[in-house]
């Protein structure tokens, strides 16, 4: 039977604080990142302070479930991390309590902050999200004149389409200007070209006024007289300037919800597979409608009956085109193949159309897809994050803001851009719905097992002290020895028989020089293939750990600095790269792997002569300063 325990309500308050805080923390960056997107569609605007903390307040909304995960990451992180550095994690497992039990507690907060933010995400989130997409729509059309863009055709102004090569920011003038005005009528357009231009709103914000310098304006003059007439008069205008009032409503009005109501984001997970049952159906009949057209037009079978004997025989009579077009004068031949031409350009152009409407019914499809799934992925990070975080915790040990903020930010970015390239994927068809949309959660759930089981068994996984020695082992850097004088001190050194080692130690690798020729290059294929031990080092080595263990006994501050002299050597690093047979044969054969670690071989060959002169040096320091003694 489940029983809530002291040491379960100890840790809930340390998360509970914690996550309060990361929360609201992680909150405000999102909303930061949000805003700094649409940060041009707010300045400069003359928006109320009401339309502002509408803004505000949905982006919040908006934001809460991105930021409940990356909240329970950091938040259980920083928990077991400041318990495991103060000891309090292992004085928790020295009473027989696991790792496991000590994470119950937060598994169950974790497990209602899930219910919660999927209850957020289908009920609250799709309504927040409807409302900031119709502000920012809103917003855009509250002052035009700040947001047309340079290079593209902008149509924010009603019955206006507006091209302008470049934009003044500080002046506000406008170079290279092209204007179509537009009606009810295709015949009653107008095109209006000027070298540059000023747009700019009324007091009361019910018109704006454009003004023109040097250009020219085109416009036909269609009337009821020429309805039915071919022949359509146009007049041509060239001016210096000119002034033109546009009809427009400058204050802030929402936007119609009906323009958006295609956004997946919108929507609750009912009215998605709802709106998906009625889209599939719209553009199944789309889609068939567009496969009747193209049989009826290519794929044409005449019916062969009494009536259509003659059509029937003329179909199975087989024509050489090639003859038939050899046949015809040159105007004729130019006229056949305009008019091929003519109806292939047709033809290509109705289905890049029809490709276009049936591709973004797909990709509308699709988003609804990916948002269904979408509401649970979010959801189950939460309880992927917690076991990330506090694993991590538990193994790093290490509290406060500095480590874990580093390590969340690191995982979240993984998360983000797995998440992120997995939507985009998804959403062009390039990959399955549920595989990008599944990509970021199928990869940090075996990272969340994996740390999980390393905490739950005390591993050193993350032990960063033990990939800087594997790195400066494998790079071939020194460590210092750092021996210090001892305060109580049981047994005094054996001076006289030292020495007479250091003596003993010093023939050999004199000895051992002349029959090494360390400055000489390593033999590849004894390297490699044939391995040969060196036993002498083995041995120099050992007495030579021996008589510092025992000198580090010593009083005399001489010695004690002399000792630290000696170098830490490396007794197996000139002979082989490796322990095993096979994977000195493996590095042999690739290339780069058996350049590098022939390389760091000679290396360390030359780095043991130096080491071994240093020895001798040091053997006679040591030496003369005991006869002294």
């Amino acid at each position: 039977m489940f029983r809530i325990k002291k040491l379960d309500i100890f840790i809930a308050k340390q998360f509970g604080m914690l996550f309060t805080g990361t929360f609201f923390i992680c909150l405000f960056v999102l909303m930061m990142q949000f805003l700094w997107r649409y940060i041009d569609e707010l300045i400069g605007k003359g928006l109320s302070l009401d339309i502002l903390g509408q803004f505000f307040w949905y982006m919040s909304l908006m934001m809460i479930p991105q930021a409940l995960p990356l909240a329970i990451l950091l938040a259980s992180l920083i928990t077991f991390g400041n318990l495991g550095e103060s000891s309090e994690l292992t004085a928790i497992k020295s009473a027989g309590i696991s790792l496991m039990q000590a994470f119950r507690s937060l598994i169950f907060i974790t497990i209602l902050i899930m219910v919660a933010s999927f209850y957020f995400q289908n009920n609250i989130g799709p309504n927040s999200n409807l409302k900031i997409t119709q502000l920012l729509i809103s917003m855009k059309q509250k002052s035009p004149e700040l947001e047309i863009p340079e290079g593209v055709f902008y149509d924010g102004i009603p019955n206006s389409n507006i091209y302008v090569q470049k934009k003044d920011i500080k002046t506000g003038k406008l170079y290279g200007i092209m204007i179509y005005r537009m009606t009810e009528s295709y015949e009653d357009q107008a095109i209006i070209l000027a070298d540059s231009g000023m747009l700019q709103s009324t007091a009361e914000k019910k018109h704006l006024i454009l003004r023109l310098w040097s250009g020219e304006w085109f416009e036909n003059m269609q009337s009821d007289e020429l309805a039915n007439s071919a022949a359509v008069p146009y007049r041509r205008e060239t001016f210096t300037y000119k002034k033109v009032i546009l009809d427009f409503n400058g204050d802030f009005s929402l936007a119609d919800a009906s323009t958006i109501s295609n956004n997946a984001r919108a929507k609750s997970l009912s009215k998605i597979h709802n709106d998906v049952d009625s889209l599939n159906k719209v553009y199944d009949s789309i889609g068939y409608s567009y496969l009747k057209d193209t049989k009826a037009l290519y794929f044409y079978k005449p019916n062969v009956g009494r009536k259509d004997s003659l059509k029937a025989l003329a179909a199975s009579v087989k024509i050489n085109i090639d003859t038939l077009f050899n046949k015809l004068t040159p105007q004729q031949k130019q006229q056949a193949v305009t008019s091929a031409l003519n109806k292939a350009q047709g033809a290509v152009t109705d289905y890049d159309f029809k490709s276009m409407i049936t591709t973004d019914g797909d990709k509308n499809i699709r988003e609804h897809y990916i948002e269904a799934i979408n509401k649970f992925t979010t959801t189950f990070s939460c309880i992927i994050f917690f076991f990330i975080g506090a694993s991590l915790g538990a193994i790093i040990r290490k509290g406060g803001l500095g480590v874990p903020v580093i390590i969340s930010v690191l995982v979240f970015i993984i998360y983000y851009i797995l998440d992120n390239s997995g939507y985009r994927m998804a959403r062009e068809g390039i990959w399955a719905v549920w595989f990008g949309k599944g990509l970021a959660p199928g990869v940090l759930t075996p990272l969340a097992i994996f740390v999980t089981y390393k905490a739950n068994n005390d591993s050193v996984v993350f032990n960063f002290d033990l990939y800087r020695n594997l790195f400066m082992k494998m790079f071939g850097l020194r460590v210092k020895r750092h021996i210090f004088g001892k305060e109580v001190i049981i047994h005094d050194p054996d001076y006289q028989k030292d020495a007479i080692i250091l003596n003993q130690i010093s023939q050999e690798i004199i000895a051992y020089n002349a029959a090494s020729k360390l400055k000489h290059a390593p033999n590849f294929i004894e390297m490699f293939f044939k391995y040969h031990p060196d036993h002498d080092i083995e041995k120099i080595n050992e007495k030579m750990e021996n008589v510092i263990e025992d000198l580090s006994n010593t009083k005399d501050a001489i010695i004690l600095s002399e000792i630290n002299n000696y170098p830490i050597l490396a007794v197996k690093a000139h002979t082989r790269p490796f322990e095993r047979r096979w994977l000195n044969e493996v590095a042999a054969i690739i290339v780069p792997a058996g350049i590098f670690f022939y390389s760091r071989m000679w290396r360390f060959r030359l780095r043991l002569l130096r080491d071994l002169k240093i020895i001798k040096e040091t053997n006679e320091h040591i030496t003369k300063r005991i006869l002294e003694m």
